[in-house]
């Protein structure tokens, strides 16, 4: 009895369940985000996971062209996108390739130099659709000489975001003159409120301004570009107190519906340009609500507005993980508890939604705004791993209904069950990619996250609802792998682009990471057959039983069996260490050898250009070195410090100028430190990935182990 008594005590420990508990607020609200100068970097988004709007030091969007070249300041939702006219009536085989791979001839969309015409569709399918920049509303502020304030004007600012109540409060003077200004968004609404007060508006030189930009279509959209008026429409209908906005864009329609606090002028400045102007107050509060359609449901008002955001935020801190660093003597600790904060904020505000996001979340457009399917999983796998299943679970749903458009990919390409797109849209359409066409390892995140689910619920209902896309995604996976009657064994490939994206797709098989994906989420499959009372899957378990064995070369994993010069070529040193994933993404297989991947691990850390990586490479590396029993190299992949590591004062994982936030950082981040904390099936240590040597303190709550 007192050694079970002892072992409970000891399984408690493990789970933080004995620690004290934490002050989750006084943990949020010591990473507060405070602003006390002008820094296009430190641009502060409000949001609810669907619908995002991302602010200059005023609190609006006064200033877009300043911040154009930082952290932009947008207005994306996930139901916001917009097409082109195809007046060209371009046909989707126009994108495809044929390629000879494997005896046989496959099919794929990719990125055509010629002819022309082919050219041009590629482009087409690429551009169109894109998420849509919604319009910008910020300050139109007037000096006393009747000109324009600049961004140039702003003097004394203090802001603060606080994310416990989902508040951005800004504070600043022009000319000596006062503004204050608080902003909120609803939680289940695509509605921002704002209450500003300033001797300003007594003197009539404040106004609301309400600006539309037009779509780019280039890769990158910010919501500046303010030409091509005659190309689209924005119908006024308004009174002294409310208003609405109709946008019409090619083939593109929304609303934007808005009321206000006290009578006001409305005037159209110019085409897309409108102006709200109070009549003589000293307070003023502005509602606006962006939706695709019209609605009777009342605009909530922003006393409304701010009690639904300080509520839900408080629930949402309240409910799953949290882990606290305070006590911690390294001087790192500080500096990660902030990163882990700022990051479950951001990914709550921006990718919390009902679709896969994209990479910008919905900041602004990256890759024309489409989600990259293989990014979901550090997108949303922490979700699980936290204990917040359930908005995990809402972007689940998308592959239900793209299951179609991703079993005629398969069908396409001869091949059996559904083959997951990579780069796509809300409808799941398939963009045409060079690269994109090739990866394979975004195929197996359905089954992790299906798993994850079961795991939470460990319901009949939950294999229910997820078996078809987990077995149809298993389909593929068993007739994707070629049978080779010589060598006796299944292989992954030819016709590859691993997850590492250096290798020619004409030459590469045999990635390492994907082998051991692919055995273990067959093996996951064959056991949701087998918990449903199925027989087992014959093809599965021959797969299974001759899948490749991982290639090794001097007692470290290569890259890809293809790829017999790893360590010798040094460009294959760049990108991301996806081998690593063998063993930090994934358990612990039958096809891995821990020691030879820790050989790998110690090459990789030491030869690595880790300049010449991506944000969610650091969280990689520390889920291996966790695995590995190596904590204070999991601590120092974390916090290394390369410029893509970068986790700027709002808390976005910085890459470089072109992509100035990174959400797969962030969302990596969180997952790599629950598997620290929490530990992983069939770990016994305490903490695995926190060094023992007595300078962190760790407590942590509510987090789940992983797989």
């Amino acid at each position: 009895m007192k050694k079970f008594i002892v072992l409970n005590i000891y399984l408690l420990c493990l789970t933080g369940a004995f620690a004290q508990k934490i002050n989750r607020k006084e943990l949020v609200e010591r990473h507060s985000v405070v602003n006390t100068k002008f820094d296009s970097l430190s641009s502060l988004t409000i949001g609810n996971g669907s619908f995002a709007f991302t602010v200059d030091n005023t609190g609006l969007q006064s200033f877009p062209v300043a911040y154009e070249k930082g952290v932009p300041l947008g207005t994306e939702s996930e139901w916001g996108w917009h097409s082109y006219k195809d007046t060209a009536h371009y046909k989707f085989e126009e994108t495809l390739k044929k390629y000879h791979l494997n005896g046989r001839d496959v099919t794929y969309s990719v990125q055509l130099k010629e002819p022309e015409r082919n050219k041009d569709a590629v482009n087409w399918f690429r551009q169109n659709p894109h998420r849509l920049q919604l319009g910008n509303v910020g300050f139109e502020i007037k000096l006393k000489n009747g000109k324009g304030a600049s961004v140039n004007d702003i003097h004394k600012i203090q802001q603060t975001l606080d994310m416990w109540t989902g508040e951005i409060h800004s504070s600043f003077t022009v000319e000596g003159e006062p503004v204050d200004v608080f902003t909120y968004c609803h939680q289940q609404q695509d509605a921002i409120a704002v209450s500003v007060q300033s001797p300003l508006l007594k003197e009539n030189r404040l106004s609301i301004r309400l600006r539309f930009p037009y779509p780019t279509g280039n890769w990158a959209d910010v919501g500046t570009n303010y030409t091509g008026d005659e190309k689209h429409q924005s119908i006024l209908m308004s009174d002294n107190y409310s208003g609405t906005i109709h946008r019409i864009l090619d083939t593109t329609s929304y609303w934007v519906q808005m009321k206000w606090s006290q009578a006001s002028s409305v005037l159209e400045k110019q085409k897309h340009y409108f102006l709200i102007t109070p009549s003589a107050c000293d307070n003023f509060q502005f509602e606006c609500r962006f939706a695709p359609s019209t609605s009777s449901v009342a605009l909530p008002s922003f006393i409304q507005t701010k009690n639904n955001s300080q509520l839900a935020w408080k629930a949402f801190w309240e409910s799953g993980g949290a882990i606290d660093f305070s006590g911690s003597t390294d001087q790192r600790a500080f500096e990660l508890e902030r990163r882990v904060v700022l990051s479950q904020y951001l990914i709550k505000t921006q990718t919390a939604g009902h679709y896969p996001p994209q990479e910008t979340g919905l900041t602004y457009n990256s890759w024309y705004g489409k989600p990259h399917l293989e990014m979901h999983w550090w997108h949303a796998l922490h979700f699980a791993l936290w204990g917040r299943i359930a908005l995990l679970e809402k972007s689940l749903d998308w592959y239900e209904k793209v299951f179609d458009d991703a079993r005629k990919i398969a069908q396409r390409q001869g091949y059996d069950g559904v083959r997951w797109q990579k780069m796509t849209d809300n409808q799941g359409g398939e963009s045409p990619s060079s690269v994109g066409a090739f990866l394979i390892w975004q195929q197996p995140h359905i089954i992790s996250f299906a798993e994850l689910c079961y795991r939470e619920h460990h319901d009949e209902s939950t294999l229910n609802k997820y078996k078809k896309l987990v077995f149809a995604t298993a389909d593929w996976m068993a007739s994707f792998a070629r049978y080779d009657s010589v060598l006796k064994r299944y292989v992954l490939g030819k016709g590859v682009i691993a997850a590492q994206e250096r290798f020619k797709p004409e030459e590469t098989f045999n990635p390492t990471y994907e082998l051991v994906y692919w055995h273990w989420a067959l093996k996951t499959a064959q056991q949701w057959r087998e918990r449903l009372h199925l027989p087992r899957d014959k093809k599965w378990d021959d797969v299974l039983s001759n899948l490749s064995q991982l290639p090794v070369q001097r007692n470290k994993y290569l890259f890809a069996e293809s790829a017999t010069d790893s360590y010798i070529n040094l460009e294959y040193r760049t990108d991301h260490p996806s081998v690593l994933g063998a063993l930090g993404m994934l358990p612990k297989t039958s096809l891995v050898d821990t020691s030879i991947m820790k050989n790998t691990f110690q090459w990789i850390w030491n030869n690595w250009k880790w300049k010449d990586t991506w944000g969610w490479d650091f969280p990689l590396t520390a889920m291996t070195a966790t695995r590995l029993g190596l904590p204070e190299k999991a601590i120092d992949a974390l916090l290394m410090p390369i410029q893509t590591n970068t986790y700027l004062n709002n808390g976005h994982n910085y890459q470089d100028q072109r992509l100035t936030i990174y959400l797969p950082g962030n969302g990596g981040l969180l997952s790599a430190i629950a598997v620290m904390c929490a530990g992983y099936d069939g770990c016994t240590t305490s903490l695995p990935g926190i060094p023992k040597d007595g300078s962190w303190k760790v407590r942590w709550e509510g987090l789940r182990k992983m797989f």
